[in-house]
């Protein structure tokens, strides 16, 4: 388990666009666990509903693809590889499905499976549940290329 400090040093992305809060579980080359607790304050929510707040899909599958990040990254630096000057783009979301919406005050948990690495290329099988029923699933790709 890692929390924010070790995100922020994997991932280029900040505030108010880091979408996720701690890593919960990592295995090397094969899957992560992460979370995202959603708040009331997340400044999407001013927009989308107002007097109905729902966490935006795209930022759910955004959220998976960071989490997928992480992984990727932490992976290809223990294959010996120097991630100082990388950084991981997003390729491809396929068969992508919104399940429930997620409001303020859920805690979010993504469940990726790296099912495809090759070179710099990363593929992921992505799952997003709150309270153990899923929210969102997707398939995301993303390639790891320099800065």
């Amino acid at each position: 388990m890692f929390g924010i400090q070790e995100i922020l040093d994997t991932l280029p992305h900040r505030y108010p666009f880091l979408l996720v809060d701690r890593i919960l579980e990592i295995e090397i080359g094969k899957r992560i666990v992460g979370i995202k607790n959603v708040t009331i304050n997340e400044n999407f929510f001013q927009g989308h509903f107002p007097g109905h707040p729902i966490m935006p899909g795209v930022l759910l599958l955004e959220a998976m693809a960071q989490t997928g990040g992480v992984l990727a990254m932490r992976s290809i630096e223990a294959e010996g590889l120097d991630v100082k000057d990388k950084v991981i783009y997003f390729m491809t979301i396929d068969k992508a499905k919104f399940r429930k919406p997620v409001v303020p005050g859920d805690q979010v948990r993504f469940e990726l499976d790296m099912n495809k690495s090759r070179a710099t290329i990363r593929g992921f099988k992505a799952r997003a549940l709150v309270d153990g029923a899923v929210v969102a699933e997707a398939e995301l790709m993303a390639m790891i290329v320099d800065k």
